[in-house]
């Protein structure tokens, strides 16, 4: 596939870069797409969730009743789960809720992701730029340039740029990101991705090594 370069007011430069169809054209996989995400997710989870089971709450242990007599249940002391305020019965405790995915698996997630944005021209090549001072004003033009002021977007570059990640931060839905950083989530999260063009030559050597 090619891809017109652009430079960051979105002008044609009058030259192409072809994609790497090990990168840019594998039949994408869903299931594996899924996987990845799930992983990401369930390993930013904080897994720090408690609630107070019958043991542990603050209450006097008295009986309330006598056990028989009384025409009603057994009750026992005023933390009984039935009661308000009392216990709650096997509620959610502290647990990791991270787990491992194969490599492979992985990077075929992250390729599969690739495909479809390039498959929905979803992939723009720009220029390698940068800006003399960080101002939020500044990148919010560039995005406007490209019609992309109003959509999730990710700047995708080789070596992250002070300025650059400055004049970003205050845009919602705008990230910039190392090529060598890319995840599943964040690639599908994308309405737009824009490329710097040496981030793509990071993009093969990285997945030329995942292969051997």
């Amino acid at each position: 596939m090619e891809l017109t370069v652009y430079n960051y007011k979105g002008e044609d430069l009058g030259r192409k870069v072809i994609l790497n169809e090990s990168i840019f054209n594998i039949q994408p996989n869903d299931h594996v797409i899924w996987l990845d995400v799930k992983n990401i997710q369930a390993n930013q989870r904080q897994g720090t969730h408690k609630t107070k089971e019958r043991s542990e709450m603050s209450g006097s242990t008295r009986k309330l009743k006598i056990q028989k007599g009384t025409g009603g249940a057994r009750a026992g002391d005023i933390n009984n789960p039935l009661f308000v305020g009392g216990g709650r019965v096997f509620g959610p405790r502290p647990r990791d809720y991270h787990f491992k995915m194969n490599k492979k698996t992985k990077r075929l997630a992250r390729l599969s992701a690739l495909s479809y944005k390039a498959l929905e021209n979803r992939i723009i090549i720009v220029e390698d730029f940068t800006f003399d001072a960080p101002k939020t004003k500044t990148y919010a033009e560039f995005l406007k340039n490209f019609k992309l002021n109003d959509q999730r977007s990710l700047l995708v570059v080789n070596e992250p740029d002070q300025n650059l990640l400055l004049a970003s931060r205050n845009i919602p839905y705008a990230k910039i990101m190392r090529a060598v950083d890319l995840n599943t989530v964040d690639i599908l999260k994308a309405n737009r991705m824009i490329f710097f063009e040496s981030s793509l030559p990071v993009l093969e050597n990285l997945y030329a090594e995942s292969e051997n």
